[in-house]
């Protein structure tokens, strides 16, 4: 009976520090996600700035410009 509570515990104490090791990781993952998402944005208004293409186009490129430049 001892031994088996004493086997609990351990796995009691391991699923603590893996939970506790995955909430680091994902605090991490979020930061980064923030960031990224923060600099897409600044991508997106400089493009949009820059006459660049906006979402609703698609992305597709004129005829003339998806030549190979040796035309």
């Amino acid at each position: 009976m001892n031994e088996s509570i004493k086997h609990l515990e351990e796995k009691i104490a391991y699923l603590e520090r893996h939970v506790l090791e995955q909430d680091k990781a994902m605090l991490e993952l979020a930061g980064d996600i923030g960031r990224l998402r923060k600099e897409m944005q600044k991508l997106r208004e400089r493009n949009a700035a820059s006459g660049g293409v906006s979402e609703g186009d698609g992305g597709a490129a004129s005829p003339a410009e998806d030549r190979p430049p040796h035309y």
